[in-house]
């Protein structure tokens, strides 16, 4: 049995994490592990975010503006991440001394201080059939080790020059064959069972919560706005990250 005091600690990290998902975008599986660590080990964590993973990021990608063409455009990159998840399989398991982690977290401050600056990045049309792919397999393999899948997925879409609502649309269809790759992951180590998946359908309430309050936000606030929160929530994804395992 979980305790209450747990439970209520697991529900208001999902509240807080589907939050900051609705308003940029990503952030859930970052948040959660990250918070979800100091009480339970990496892959347990993963394992708890599997159904709010799949059905947040189902309804943001079903929510963008076009579906069929977000599919058509990033597939190469996708599979990429299915073939760099199942190759990594079992490192969460296996990271001990929390340096993935450590370095995913700089990676994360790095790029969004890039931002902030308004640097911006562009993926020439020409290099999207070859790098694509590239992108897919790091963002697997460290999606394999840390359970969080940011990048370099979300420099590489945030660099192919779509809008507001078409990037969130791609960070969906990213995010959320991430979390199928992994699942199957954790499926074969053993990390994901019946009781786990239904401790994960319990935890999708505060996800999707939070999530809509959000997305609310996100609906009225301006492009500009909007690239300020999406790269300063990266810093402090990142910071926390750097924080939690440096400690």
């Amino acid at each position: 049995m979980i305790d209450s005091g747990l439970i209520l600690f697991i529900a208001a990290t999902f509240l807080l994490a589907g939050f900051v998902k609705g308003v940029i975008g990503l952030g859930l599986p970052t948040i959660a592990v990250g918070i979800l660590g100091v009480v339970m080990a990496p892959a347990q964590a993963a394992a708890l975010l599997v159904v709010p993973n799949l059905v947040t990021n189902g309804w943001q990608l079903a929510t963008g503006p076009g579906l069929r063409r977000c599919v058509a455009r990033l597939w190469p990159m996708l599979a990429g991440i299915c073939g760099g998840t199942w190759l990594g399989a079992g490192l969460i398991e296996r990271q001990k001394d929390g340096s993935a982690t450590l370095w995913l977290g700089i990676a994360l401050v790095l790029y969004a201080l890039v931002g902030l600056k308004a640097a911006k990045l562009r993926v020439p049309a020409g290099f999207e059939g070859w790098l694509g792919p590239l992108v897919g397999v790091a963002t697997g393999i460290a999606t394999a080790a840390t359970g969080v899948f940011v990048l370099p997925a979300v420099p590489y879409l945030q660099a192919l020059g779509l809008d507001k609502d078409e990037l969130v649309q791609a960070l969906g269809l990213s995010f959320l064959v991430s979390t199928l790759a992994l699942a199957i992951g954790l499926l074969q180590a053993g990390a994901l069972d019946p009781r786990v998946a239904l401790q994960s359908g319990l935890a999708l309430l505060p996800a999707l919560a939070g999530m809509a309050a959000g997305t609310a936000i996100r609906a009225r606030i301006s492009a500009r706005a909007f690239r300020l929160c999406f790269f300063a929530g990266l810093l402090a994804l990142g910071g926390y990250l750097v924080l939690r395992a440096a400690g």
